[in-house]
């Protein structure tokens, strides 16, 4: 409890603008590591219970309520709803784990730009969540169009590690897609960026985020990084023009 309320011990705390020594920046690393390891364990816990049901919602987003999912291994069963659990735990957790890393680099920062902290941590956890759920929603959509290449004779049957890792890849593909806006913003608003660059180099940033969208679903279908690539240029464009209409 003691390491949950105990606050920066050092000059400071008493003025915002001093340097933290290497031990303060330890210790600072240690507390904020081990409150989102309790955040993460708490909520993966609690999903462990009710893996079951969350399955059942996974397998009615996927459009596979007729056919089911199969295991091939006898731990099969556990070891799903392990990987339920941990990745529920993570998205779960979210909020708390970008609490903890604003919470931890506010040091670098100014006084007028630690007035940004607040805002951003809700705009990361809010951006995160939102792209968990857009993904989730264009999951049967996603489904229906890669299931739908296969010829008449041929059935897919979904096997449950492997639908499982590739939700994990589109979920996980999509929050962090969502999260282009806030880090735009933050470079924009520190001075590092600024709207005249973002579109004079709008070219290479087209071919940058085409990379990253591919690298981000390694392995995947050419419409998976496609559909990450849509929402990237998309944020990417607002972004531009809301740092442009703020005089950036």
């Amino acid at each position: 409890m003691a390491l949950l309320i105990r606050g920066r011990r050092s000059s400071a705390a008493r003025d915002p603008e001093a340097r933290m020594s290497i031990v303060e920046h330890l210790e600072d690393l240690r507390r904020a590591l081990i409150i989102s390891l309790i955040g993460w364990l708490a909520v993966t816990i609690v999903a462990f219970i009710f893996w079951r049901q969350i399955l059942e919602f996974l397998i009615y987003r996927a459009g596979l309520q007729k056919t089911g999912l199969i295991f091939l291994a006898p731990t099969g069963a556990f070891m799903i709803g392990l990987k339920i659990a941990f990745v529920v735990g993570l998205v779960g957790a979210a909020p708390i784990i970008f609490w903890q890393l604003w919470w931890f680099i506010s040091p670098g920062l100014h006084v007028h730009e630690k007035r940004l902290i607040l805002p951003l941590i809700g705009a990361t956890s809010f951006f995160f969540l939102v792209g968990i759920s857009f993904s989730l929603y264009a999951l049967q959509l996603i489904m229906k169009v890669l299931t739908g290449f296969a010829p008449p004779d041929l059935r897919y049957l979904a096997d449950g590690d492997q639908l499982l890792g590739f939700i994990l890849l589109i979920t996980l593909a999509f929050g962090m897609v969502f999260e282009l806006p806030v880090v735009l913003y933050t470079l924009g608003r520190l001075g590092i960026v600024s709207s005249r660059w973002l579109y004079r180099t709008r070219a290479y940033w087209v071919i940058g985020l085409g990379i990253l969208a591919n690298f981000m679903t390694p392995g995947a279908d050419p419409l998976t990084p496609l559909l990450v690539f849509i929402p990237l240029m998309i944020f990417w464009e607002g972004t531009a023009l809301l740092l442009k209409l703020t005089g950036r």
